[in-house]
């Protein structure tokens, strides 16, 4: 396999699970000795954040605060984080590019680009509003359609996000999905207590944690719920039923995962669902919103819930509370599916996709030298 000689320069956020995602892949590539110029947007890095990359010595970090696509009002930062990243790409030599928002893809590198479709607007209203988003939206879709398009290859943790990204955006290259991964030593099964645990950004309609409001007390256990309940542009989550534990750092994050018996994520939209994996490594039985990409991941390791629904959400954990067996053999069920999803697999993806990236790009090369064409 061809492995990058210089290093790799990522993207990434700590708004979302693209975070944990990031540095667990970080982790993987010091292994085989790649190293990562690590740039980050969205918002400036918390002291405990800042202090995880500092303990991955194969990491150089790159800070900002720069607006993401997504984000109100973005086009100019967008802009100006273009530009830092060649600037970036210029001072580091890195062997490609690898992006983890979809803008940036259109900007003009010097060395191969891989974009990663975590989630995207588009497909985001399809699945939680069931239409498409305004025409305030247009700039934002031109500019990944752009970003997939000037990739020279595009995957995502999923096949439907895949799917979706095609679908909204047009064709582009297309690698294989290739689902993410978390270290199970991270996440070992404790003694379970009576309680549902739910975790993410709660201000996220689509992670639907609202569902939750009108059957807490008809059930028989409490629900816990984690996670940021302000979002970017400041609005507040309508999340009123269950306990609010906040945001938490991995290790008390960890805690609760440790002693749920049931972890509910009643999504309208996931293309992947990390704290799913992390619950389900933690023996949590799962209970999902039932969704094309949560199927694909969990198959029958998961019990799968109708989103808009929360009478038949109410009655799948009354039936997993009541029935231990029941819950027994789907937390078992999950921590064998969750096995599976190992950082080992998922970095050994990434860099396959980077050595077709490079034995493209010494292609070109050879090609243009043969024909007296010296690139500049």
């Amino acid at each position: 396999m061809v492995l990058p000689t210089r290093p790799i320069l990522m993207t990434a956020d700590p708004i979302g699970g693209v975070w944990q995602y990031s540095l667990e892949l970080c982790r993987e590539l010091a292994k085989r000795d790649v190293n990562v110029v690590l740039a980050t947007m969205g918002r400036q890095l918390e002291p405990g954040e800042r202090a995880l990359i500092c303990d991955l010595q194969n990491v150089e970090l790159r800070e900002s605060g720069y607006k993401l696509e997504w984000m109100n009002d973005p086009w100019s930062d967008v802009e100006a984080a273009g530009q830092w990243l060649l600037e970036l790409e210029a001072r580091f030599q890195p062997s490609l590019i690898h992006l983890n928002q979809y803008s940036h893809g259109a900007i003009p590198w010097n060395v191969p680009v891989l974009v990663v479709g975590h989630s995207c607007v588009y497909s985001w209203f399809e699945a939680v509003k069931g239409a498409p988003p305004g025409s305030e939206w247009r700039s934002y879709r031109e500019a990944v359609r752009l970003g997939l398009q000037g990739a020279d290859l595009v995957t995502a943790p999923s096949r439907s996000m895949l799917s979706s990204l095609e679908k909204h955006y047009g064709s582009f290259a297309a690698a294989e999905p290739i689902y993410n991964g978390r270290n199970g030593a991270r996440f070992a099964s404790g003694k379970k207590e009576d309680y549902i645990f739910t975790a993410g950004r709660l201000w996220d309609e689509a992670k639907n944690i609202t569902s939750l409001n009108s059957i807490v007390g008809k059930v028989p256990w409490p629900i816990y719920a984690a996670g940021e309940s302000r979002a970017p542009d400041g609005k507040q989550a309508l999340v009123q039923g269950p306990n609010l534990l906040g945001r938490l750092d991995p290790e008390m994050l960890g805690q609760w995962f440790h002693r749920a018996a049931i972890f509910i994520l009643p999504a309208r939209y996931e293309p992947f669902g990390l704290s799913a994996l992390e619950a389900a490594l933690c023996g949590c039985a799962l209970v999902l919103g039932d969704t094309e990409s949560l199927r694909e991941i969990w198959h029958d390791a998961a019990l799968f819930v109708r989103p808009e629904n929360p009478e038949h959400i109410r009655a799948t954990l009354v039936e997993l509370i009541e029935n231990p067996s029941l819950r027994e053999d789907f937390s078992r069920r999950a921590r064998k599916r969750a096995d599976s999803f190992t950082p080992e697999r998922m970095a050994r993806a990434y860099l396959e996709i980077y050595a077709k990236l490079l034995r493209a790009q010494r292609g070109l090369f050879s090609e243009q030298m043969t024909h007296g064409q010296y690139p500049s």
